[in-house]
């Protein structure tokens, strides 16, 4: 009846056991979520995997199932999401993002993801206007537009490419942006004849000519002598160069209307107009934009802030266009490669072992005998065995014989035949990823740990470790260039523990044995640099024979055993830059940047444009 009773003790037991670790398992909502997960069907898994974890808040196996699909399912739909959001298919990119706050609602990435799409569409509209802003000739309002454009999405491909255009036409045009509403007056032709004619009566003429007004501060002298002579040329290069000419400078004031001032730095400070713009550095150093503004563009107003990257100018519109293009051509991303290293160390060994080892002394002395005693104790008798054969200590009488005995070392004889064989290989193959012009590290092996002691009077003794690294170090500095090409300085070391010092106070060193090299060359984009003959070949030969009998031909190798070992190391190297990231080569036919006068940065050139047939 006992064995019964227990028997049924130890099954309850089990059962129970299985029910709680199979609990979580028994969940019906568990088991759904689960099957929706395989099937596909992440939104409808993930949400029965979070009913069953409210229902059993406790079970930890729900609650990891839960936690683990609910991210893998979210990353899937966000990684998706961004692919599309690159290869250009918003509504495609916008079903993902909304897929993954279907899951979880408070996801920062996606939602995130929904406001770029949405700036992304924004972007696309205003491109779009842009484009017919430069299909009518409006360069002004289009690259207002791109510049709106671009200081959302500095990358953007379309803004870049409407970009080049516009100052592909201005530069054709050798023309300043202007206005869309005065700009058919300012590019209407005329024909102007003045011989010292005063400066007033001469804005006079262009302004019952063009319909524009013409408003003069006080310091400006009315009375000063101007002649020219001119036909067919637009009314702005000629407004722009009367007043060159005469240290002038105009603001416009509104569609018809403008403001001719004295080109001073004081009337500058009071009517020119400024603006602030802020540089959000993706790549550049803030500092190095900071000086290339301030050198270039010959700001005075400028701010770095080196926590956010931040750069923030103040300056005219015509020098603020100069700056924007400035800072576009240095906050470029820097070049990466990623390195793909092979190391391959190929160890070959060959041990040969041929002959007789003989006795290397025979000696003649007294032997212990075999030693048997007995002690009586209360658990029986105890018997010690001392076995005899080993040299009797101490000193012995040749003139008393007897009890001695010539003997040899045992084994008497030895018939070594061994021959052995080793190939070893040992490979690495890391790979590892690094910015232009800097350094890549890779040490596989060991730190040895070195102990030092210091005596100190009165104080005691103190003991310190360093570590000494052993093993393979390569250290890699590349240097991408434009085409795609990459120069790296490599240094290659193979380091191992060839003996240890035993030195003064205990202290120990290592006896290290290396092997390095080092060299620069220059790969294209995926070829592959073998760098081999790192060699360490050992050749050792020992012999043990009996003097004399042991050095005749052929009859000596039976009195003697010869040992021959052969030790041969290659290191062997295998190097293959892969270019990730490079910078852009400029084209040089690409149009120059007008940046101004000296004392106008920025400004528009200073021409005539001939609108009619040549005269005289």
């Amino acid at each position: 009846m006992q064995t019964r009773f227990d028997s049924a003790l130890k099954q309850g037991s089990i059962f129970l056991l299985l029910a709680v670790l199979l609990g979580g398992c028994s969940h019906p909502a568990y088991r759904d979520g689960l099957d929706f997960m395989a099937s596909g069907k992440k939104e409808e898994g993930v949400a029965s995997l979070e009913k069953a974890a409210r229902d059993r808040p406790r079970d930890a196996e729900i609650k990891a199932a839960m936690i683990r699909h609910k991210g893998e399912s979210v990353d899937t739909y966000l990684d998706d999401a961004d692919r599309q959001r690159s290869a250009g298919n918003p509504d495609a990119a916008e079903a993902a993002y909304r897929r993954a706050l279907a899951i979880d609602g408070r996801n920062t990435r996606a939602i995130q993801g929904l406001e770029q799409l949405a700036v992304d569409r924004k972007n696309a509209a205003n491109l779009a206007q842009a484009e017919q802003l430069l299909k009518k000739g409006d360069l002004l309002g289009a690259e207002r537009v791109v510049r709106t454009v671009r200081a959302q999405d500095t990358l953007n491909p379309v803004a870049r490419k409407l970009q080049q255009q516009i100052d592909v036409l201005r530069e054709k045009e050798m023309n300043p942006s202007a206005n869309p509403a005065v700009k058919a007056a300012l590019a209407k032709p005329v024909v102007l004849e003045f011989r010292d004619a005063t400066l007033k009566s001469v804005f006079e003429v262009l302004s019952r000519s063009s319909g524009l007004n013409f408003v003069f501060d006080k310091d400006v002298k009315g009375d000063t002598k101007v002649t020219f002579f001119v036909r067919n040329s637009p009314l702005e290069d000629i407004l722009n160069l009367i007043l060159k000419t005469n240290q002038l400078e105009k603001r416009q004031l509104n569609d018809n209307s403008f403001l001719i001032y004295p080109n001073t730095p004081a009337k500058a400070k009071e009517y020119q107009e400024l603006v602030v713009r802020s540089f959000y550095l993706a790549n550049a150093d803030v500092k190095q934009a900071q000086i290339l503004v301030k050198t270039v563009a010959k700001s005075k107003d400028v701010f770095a802030d080196e926590k956010l990257n931040l750069l923030i100018v103040k300056d005219t519109p015509d020098a603020m266009r100069l700056v924007e293009r400035l800072i576009e051509s240095l906050d470029l991303a820097e070049p990466e490669v990623m390195l793909e290293v092979e190391i391959l160390e190929v160890t070959r060994s060959r041990l040969n072992e041929i002959g007789v080892d003989w006795p290397d002394s025979v000696g003649y002395g007294a032997l212990q005998q075999t030693i048997t005693t007995t002690t009586s104790t209360a658990a029986g008798i105890l018997q010690n065995v001392v076995p005899g054969g080993t040299l009797t200590p101490g000193y012995i009488s040749l003139k008393n014989a007897s009890g001695l005995t010539s003997f040899v070392a045992n084994p008497g004889l030895t018939l070594n035949l061994k021959g052995q064989n080793s190939d070893t290989n040992v490979l690495a193959n890391p790979r590892i990823r690094v910015k232009n012009r800097e350094k890549a590290k890779i040490h596989i092996g060991d730190k040895l740990p070195i102990f030092t002691t210091t005596s100190t009077a009165n104080v005691g003794v103190s003991a310190s470790v360093t570590y000494l690294d052993v093993g393979l170090k390569l250290d890699v500095e590349s240097n991408v260039t434009l085409d795609d090409e990459v120069s790296m300085k490599v240094g290659l070391e193979v380091s191992s523990i060839v003996k240890e010092v035993a030195g003064p106070s205990s202290s120990l060193a290592y006896q290290v044995g290396t092997r390095s090299a080092s060299t620069t060359l220059r790969l294209k984009n995926g070829e592959t640099q073998v760098l081999a003959g790192l060699i360490n070949d050992e050749e050792r030969k020992s012999t043990s024979h009996i003097p004399g009998i042991g050095e005749i031909p052929v009859v000596g190798r039976l009195f003697g055993s010869q040992r021959d070992t052969s030790v041969k190391t290659e290191i062997i190297l295998l190097i293959t830059p892969r270019v990730l990231r490079n910078i852009h080569r400029p084209d040089f036919g690409q149009p120059a940047l007008p940046s101004g006068t000296e004392a106008a940065v920025g400004s528009a050139p200073m021409i005539i444009k001939s609108l009619g047939p040549k005269s005289l």
